[in-house]
C-alpha cells in the first residue's frame, strides 16, 4: 500500500512538474514572439533615472513644453502619441513618457498606485523638463495628473484630457476579489501563463476595433504589433502594472482635487 501510495506522489509530481515546465517554455515563446521585432526601441530615446526605476522618455522641439501620458491599459506607452508628435514640434518642446510598469521603462515588482504615478510626474517635470508644462493625457491616467496639479500647481499650465475614465470607475478601490485577482497575476509561471493568454495579439485587435478607433480603416498592423510589444517587454515583469491594474489599485477619488 505504501509503495503504491509512493508510485502515485512521485507520478503527480513528475507531471506537475513537466506541465509547469511546458507553461514555462510556452510563456518564454511568446516572450520572444512579441518582443523580437524591436519596434519601440530608438535612437532618440532617453531616460530619466528615478528612485523606482529607469524612467524612459522622448523629447522633440522648441517652445512652451507639453508632456504626453499615456493610458494604464496593458500595452500602453509613449507610442500612443506618436502620430501627434511631430505635428507640434514646431512650436513645442514635445515630451512623451513611459510611465514605471510600462513600454520601455523599468517593471519592479511592486504594488503600481495613483500616488505612485503622481510622484513620478512632479518629479519628471522638476527634474527633467524643469519648467511648467501643459499636459495631455487619456485614459486612467488622468486622475493622478488631476491630484498631481491639485498637490502642485506650479508645475502646471494647460491640461487636456482625451476618454477619462468615469467618476464612478475610478472611486472604486479595490476588493477582496480584486486583490485575489492581483495575487493570482503576481505567482511564478501560472499568473504569467494566465496574463499571456489575456493579452493575445487577438486581444489587443478587439480593443483596437471596440475601444480605440472611430474609423477601424484606420487601424495599421503595425499599432497593435507595438502594443503588444510593450505587454511582453521585461518578460513576466510586465505583468505586474497590469496586476495592480486589474486590482484597482491604481484607483483615486478626484472629487475633493476637482473642486
Amino acid at each position: 500500500m505504501v509503495i503504491h501510495m509512493n508510485k502515485k506522489i512521485i507520478t503527480a509530481g513528475i507531471l506537475s512538474t513537466a506541465a509547469i515546465a511546458s507553461i514555462h517554455i510556452l510563456n518564454r515563446t511568446q516572450n520572444f514572439i512579441y518582443t523580437s521585432g524591436k519596434l519601440l526601441s530608438c535612437s532618440e530615446n532617453h531616460f530619466y533615472k528615478w528612485r523606482f526605476g529607469q524612467i524612459k522618455y522622448n523629447k522633440k522641439g522648441t517652445g512652451n513644453p507639453i508632456l504626453f501620458v499615456h493610458d494604464l491599459t496593458v500595452g500602453s506607452s509613449g507610442y500612443e502619441f506618436h502620430r501627434l508628435v511631430n505635428n507640434l514640434t514646431n512650436q513645442h518642446e514635445v515630451y512623451t513618457i513611459d510611465l514605471l510598469g510600462y513600454g520601455l521603462s523599468d517593471k519592479p515588482s511592486l504594488t503600481y498606485t495613483n500616488t505612485l504615478y503622481e510622484q513620478l510626474i512632479c518629479d519628471f517635470i522638476k527634474n527633467v523638463i524643469g519648467k511648467k508644462v501643459s499636459v495631455l493625457a487619456t485614459g486612467n491616467s488622468v486622475p493622478f495628473l488631476i491630484t498631481a496639479c491639485h498637490h502642485n500647481p506650479e508645475l502646471f499650465d494647460k491640461m487636456i484630457f482625451i476618454n477619462p475614465q468615469s467618476l464612478y470607475s475610478q472611486n472604486q478601490i479595490p476588493s477582496n476579489q480584486t486583490k485575489f485577482l492581483k495575487l493570482i497575476f503576481e505567482t511564478p509561471v501560472i499568473g504569467t501563463f494566465i496574463y499571456n493568454i489575456l493579452n493575445t495579439k487577438h486581444h489587443f485587435e478587439k480593443t483596437f476595433v471596440e475601444e480605440y478607433f472611430y474609423d477601424k480603416s484606420n487601424i495599421k498592423e503595425k499599432y497593435i504589433l507595438n502594443y503588444m510589444e510593450a505587454s511582453q517587454l521585461s518578460g513576466y515583469y510586465a505583468k505586474y502594472s497590469f496586476a495592480s491594474f486589474t486590482g484597482k489599485f491604481m484607483n483615486t477619488n478626484i472629487i475633493h482635487s476637482l473642486k
